[in-house]
């Protein structure tokens, strides 16, 4: 189908990618917690404009630019790790009282979807992941309208998720709101969750 090969394959395994939680994931929820659907979905369209920047990128061939000037890469990933532990520290700082929700509800959709954005920039191993996996699925005689076809199954099935957990993160987050404690560890355990990511992303650079 879309002269796309092993179709079912194909949309499978963009599900399972989106199923594996990481920064993105995190920063959608979070959003979501803290300022609601409106928030929430103006991270996931931040993360979908960010995996779409890498999507066109390894389509263009970035990947022979990273493999050509491996500093690039290595620039990008600590400039991930220090991004993601500033908004992990943030979450840790954050106050969170007594207050009601809609004291709390003080930041539009356009911050999330600039944080959202910034986190899923920093994350430059989704390039490699695309230009790893849409090879799988062509042949080499394959047009560039297949290609197009792929990045928006892509873009079209990660909406469909990522506004899936919104809608869940909200409903959550309306029963927590009564509960300032349980809305505390859940902050904190995104800022740790959050520079765990960074953590794991330092490592990987070493």
């Amino acid at each position: 189908m879309f002269d796309i090969q092993n179709y079912a394959s194909f949309v499978g395994a963009i599900v399972v990618f989106q199923l594996i939680p990481g920064p993105g994931t995190l920063a959608i929820l979070n959003a979501t917690a803290r300022n609601g659907i409106g928030a929430g979905t103006g991270a996931v369209l931040g993360t979908l404009a960010g995996d779409f920047v890498y999507m066109l990128a390894a389509v263009l061939g970035l990947a022979a630019v990273l493999a050509a000037y491996p500093q690039v890469l290595a620039a990008a990933q600590w400039l991930g790790v220090a991004y993601l532990a500033w908004l992990g520290v943030g979450l840790l700082r954050v106050p969170i009282g007594d207050a009601p929700a809609s004291a709390q509800r003080s930041r539009g959709p356009r911050v999330w979807f600039r944080q959202a954005l910034a986190v899923s920039l920093t994350n430059p191993k989704v390039v490699l992941f695309f230009v790893a996996f849409f090879p799988l699925f062509l042949r080499a005689d394959s047009p560039p309208s297949t290609l197009a076809a792929m990045m928006v199954h892509v873009t079209l099935i990660s909406f469909a998720y990522q506004a899936g957990l919104v809608l869940a993160g909200n409903a959550i987050a309306a029963r927590l709101v009564a509960l300032p404690s349980a809305r505390r560890v859940a902050t904190r355990l995104a800022g740790i969750a959050l520079i765990g990511f960074g953590v794991k992303l330092a490592l990987g650079n070493r």
